[in-house]
C-alpha cells in the first residue's frame, strides 16, 4: 500500500477491524475488490490473490453464521435493527474527524450495545 496505515482508516474503525475476524489488509482488499477504495497494495500478486480467497472465505462464513444465528432466533428482529443503526453511524462517522477524547466515547457505547446483544 502506498499510504501509510494511519492514513488508510480512522482510529474508531482501526478499533473496530482489531475486534472483528479480519484483519486490516483483508478489509482493504474487501474495499478495493468492492471499488471502495484506490488503495495501492506493494505485495505480490500470488499473496494479493491468496488475501482475496481469505478474505472471501471469511466473509462467506461471517454471512453463514449471520443468516444461522437470526434463523434460530439467537439474533432478533430488534438485535438486527440495533446492528443496522451502529452500521450506519460507522458510515458517517468513518469519513468525518471525531475529536480523540470522543473516540473512547463511540466505542464505549459500541461495546456496550454489543454486550447487550452478544449476551448469552
Amino acid at each position: 500500500m502506498s499510504e501509510s496505515p494511519d492514513e488508510n482508516f480512522s482510529n474508531i474503525i482501526r478499533q473496530m477491524i482489531k475486534k472483528s475476524l479480519f484483519t486490516e489488509r483483508q478489509i482493504e482488499i474487501i474495499l478495493k475488490r468492492r471499488d471502495l477504495t484506490n488503495s495501492k497494495f506493494t505485495i505480490s500478486k500470488g499473496a494479493f490473490y491468496r488475501q482475496v480467497t481469505q478474505s472471501k472465505d471469511k466473509l462467506t462464513a461471517l454471512c453463514y453464521s449471520w443468516i444461522l444465528l437470526r434463523g434460530l432466533g439467537v439474533l432478533s428482529a430488534d438485535d438486527m435493527d440495533v446492528i443496522n443503526r451502529l452500521s450506519e453511524q460507522i458510515s458517517v462517522i468513518k469519513s468525518s474527524d471525531v475529536f480523540p477524547e470522543r473516540e473512547d466515547q463511540v466505542m464505549s457505547v459500541i461495546q456496550e450495545v454489543l454486550k447487550r446483544t452478544c449476551k448469552l
